[in-house]
């Protein structure tokens, strides 16, 4: 799922659901305006952590929930509601000690029971990352500061499946059984749910007694401004303090403007086309690699992201450890005709999935078609609403579509789930043995050397057979008053005001 520059919703796999109105008459957090007022792009579907799938979900979830160990900005695990772990020499029992006097928004105990609790109502109620949770054999709490995981085989990732996204955020039982934590969430986070006016903001109130510190801020507004344009207008009027909705094509000028703050950052997320390989001619390679050669990679991130963006063949960034450079493809209309006729496909038309609620891929269709109409290939782009476009996918009804995964860390989450044979999301119905030992592997080998290696293997051969025809990964983009201190840009995208202050 996911966004970044976050001017077209949020991003897929998880995938997210688009905006309401804008909001009217919100103040700046409190009578002094000693509150910090954000502008997001559009409204959360809901507040828990669990079922929601929207990015604007998650970017009020960012600050009112933890989980039992987080990314820090070097998207490095570490301690968050766990203050310490540990695991036996197998690899296969995980011991996590949590901290001492944490308690819920609303001032009961929070324990090692909670964390259970979480982690199996995912599971047992099959939500929508219990996939991070294959391979767990059991979860226990021995008494309530020590949580036990145990494992059917080694896994590697475990701490960046359960810490690297809040759609693994612990939940207190009561506030779920109750019904009220779509609205009305209660965390153990830095900040806790103060007033929701639907269709306008969401006000949050500072948790004073958050275990990280009190923040420095005493209530953080998130206000739904869909129109760019508003947000950064907004903006420059002071009635907002920051906003990551903003007009791509005047990013490069905002820069240059002293009296804003605007940073940026190479995500984590990535945007790819995938053709559905349950439906003739896309089962042949060389069909696939005809499209990954018939389109120009730059003239689409251009077209859709501004240059807002890196171009990538693979799925991980190159400012991710994890990185592989690797680029088989130019944009060569000659391979592209020649690979075609090698697979003896003449007058092929694609029907390309795309959503308004993502404008990228509506302009990126369009273009796309232009760029394969010169290989002999019709293109032609079918525009539905997101609920719709998920349904299609899942059933395998389209060509070709194209979105992004949003969130990723660690290189398993950026493959297996995709490109294994029995992956949750290889909707494409990819199937290589080769690739399916690596991803395989990858997921157990403890040497770094030798994982990224295995990675690295099965990236390429992934890029090679176009599984996935990967586009680019987009810049995080975010722009603030220069009297918001401390805030910082991530790659992971984490929208998080903990540590930001309002000064004079």
């Amino acid at each position: 799922m996911r966004r970044t520059v976050r001017w077209a919703g949020a991003l897929l796999a998880m995938g997210l659901f688009a905006a309401c109105s804008p909001g009217e008459g919100v103040d700046r957090g409190g009578k002094d305006g000693s509150g910090v007022v954000a502008a997001i792009a559009g409204e959360p579907d809901q507040l828990d952590p669990h079922r929601t799938s929207a990015y604007f979900s998650f970017e009020v979830l960012e600050n009112t929930f933890d989980t039992l160990v987080e990314p820090d900005g070097n998207l490095q695990m570490r301690p968050a509601l766990a203050k310490r772990w540990k695991a036996s020499k197998d690899e296969l029992t995980w011991t996590f000690t949590l901290r001492d006097g944490v308690t819920w928004h609303d001032g009961s105990k929070f324990s090692a029971d909670d964390v259970v609790y979480s982690y199996k109502r995912i599971i047992d109620k099959k939500l929508g990352n219990a996939w991070r949770f294959e391979g767990v054999k059991d979860i226990t709490a021995p008494d309530r500061s020590t949580v036990v995981i145990k494992l059917k085989e080694p896994m590697t990732n475990l701490l960046s499946r359960i810490g690297g996204h809040k759609g693994l955020a612990i939940v207190q039982k009561k506030n779920v059984e109750s019904g009220k934590i779509s609205k009305r969430p209660i965390g153990t986070g830095p900040f806790s749910v103060e007033d929701y006016k639907p269709g306008e903001s969401i006000k949050l109130k500072a948790n004073s007694r958050w275990w990280g510190g009190a923040p420095k801020i005493p209530s953080l507004t998130f206000r739904f401004i869909p129109e760019p344009t508003t947000a950064l207008a907004d903006l420059r009027a002071g009635e907002i303090d920051w906003t990551d909705n903003l007009p791509p094509q005047q990013v490069k000028k905002l820069s240059a403007d002293d009296s804003l703050k605007l940073d940026s950052v190479v995500s984590n997320d990535y945007w790819y086309l995938s053709a559905n390989e349950k439906r003739k001619p896309f089962d042949d390679p060389r069909v696939r690699q005809a499209i990954a050669y018939g389109i120009d990679r730059e003239a689409i991130t251009k077209a859709t992201q501004y240059g807002n963006a890196t171009v990538n063949q693979l799925a991980i960034p190159k400012t991710n450890p994890w990185y592989t450079q690797y680029s088989p493809y130019s944009h060569d209309t000659d391979r592209a005709s020649e690979l075609l006729d090698d697979a003896g496909v003449t007058d092929l038309k694609i029907d390309m999935l795309v959503t308004k609620e993502y404008p990228e891929t509506v302009t990126a269709g369009q273009l796309i078609a232009s760029q394969l109409k010169k290989v002999g290939i019709t293109v032609k782009p079918r525009e539905v609403d997101f609920a719709t476009w998920l349904d299609k996918q899942g059933k395998g009804q389209y060509d070709m579509l194209m979105l992004g995964w949003l969130g990723n860390l660690d290189p398993d989450q950026f493959y297996y789930a995709q490109h294994h044979s029995k992956g949750n999301f290889n909707f494409q119905k990819y199937s290589d043995s080769k690739v399916d030992k690596l991803l395989e592997a990858g997921r157990s080998e403890s040497d770094e050397k030798a994982r990224k290696a295995l990675y690295a293997e099965a990236a390429r051969k992934i890029a090679d057979d176009a599984s996935y025809i990967y586009l680019y990964n987009p810049d995080v983009v975010h722009a603030w008053d220069p009297k918001l201190k401390g805030y910082k840009v991530r790659s992971d995208s984490a929208i998080r005001f903990r540590d930001a202050e309002l000064t004079d």
